[in-house]
């Protein structure tokens, strides 16, 4: 059995939840050298999927692919030196690591540089020149802007956080089909953030998500989907098709 093989093994576990059987096939690639099987055991351990969360081991493990070149890898990082999960907090740390991934084309990284320039700049404008300066494009229709948008209202940075105006952010993106914002919903549907918790609406945003392209929305969805009866998960279901067929919008 090849690498590829090894790692699809290790993918088709975690998609049935079977995260311990995962790390255990990911884990001779990652020390072999795979940065695709180091990211992604990076992200079990952040995550905490099969394995007590533990932010230093994250760390190990996603700095072993970013310095393969591996972007996620390296935006993620990024947040956790910005943020001082796992190491100490060093923004100078953070926007090399930012400054890598953005120089692959990934905008969140792009973004969160910003961030910390304009804060470099002027300490009582922080992050509010930056959310100006974007919702001009957001209100335009960038997509990933609003989604960008949504997260730093949802987590408070920079702002006070407000779920309903994060659930309006990520709503405007995900009904442009933006992943990670449909993600984002079934987060915040899932644990009830500016809405009433709704197991279904959560399982179909994780849902549409996922066919959207986003690697780990299924681990969530699953754990959601355990905690539904058999008719709930046929309403998602049905609910995730409805939303298909109206583009997205009004779901």
């Amino acid at each position: 059995m090849c690498w590829s093989d090894n790692f699809q093994k290790g993918v088709d576990a975690s998609q049935k939840g079977e995260y311990a059987t995962a790390i255990k096939a990911w884990t001779p690639l990652a020390k072999k050298g795979d940065a695709d099987a180091q990211y992604a055991l990076g992200a079990m351990y952040f995550a905490g999927y099969g394995v007590s969360q533990d932010y230093q081991t994250a760390v190990k493990w996603y700095t072993l692919a970013a310095e393969q070149g591996n972007s996620n890898a390296q935006y993620n990082l990024g947040v956790m030196y910005g943020e001082g999960h796992g190491v100490a907090q060093n923004f100078q740390t953070a926007m090399k690591w930012y400054t890598l991934a953005a120089e692959q084309g990934n905008e969140l990284a792009q973004f969160n540089l910003d961030v910390i320039y304009d804060r470099r700049q002027s300490v009582s404008q922080d992050y509010q020149t930056v959310i100006k300066s974007h919702i001009s494009a957001a209100e335009q229709g960038d997509a990933d802007i609003q989604y960008s948008l949504g997260r730093m209202y949802h987590e408070g940075h920079g702002v006070a956080q407000n779920f309903q105006t994060a659930m309006k952010w990520y709503t405007l993106s995900a009904e442009q089909g933006n992943a990670d914002a449909q993600y984002s919903l079934g987060t915040m549907y899932q644990k009830g953030h500016g809405v009433l918790q709704d197991h279904a609406r959560a399982y179909m945003w994780f849902n549409l998500s996922l066919s959207r392209g986003h690697d780990v929305a299924f681990k969530v969805r699953d754990i959601v989907a355990e905690q539904m009866t058999p008719s709930q998960l046929e309403q998602a279901q049905q609910l995730s098709e409805e939303c298909v067929a109206k583009n997205y919008k009004s779901c």
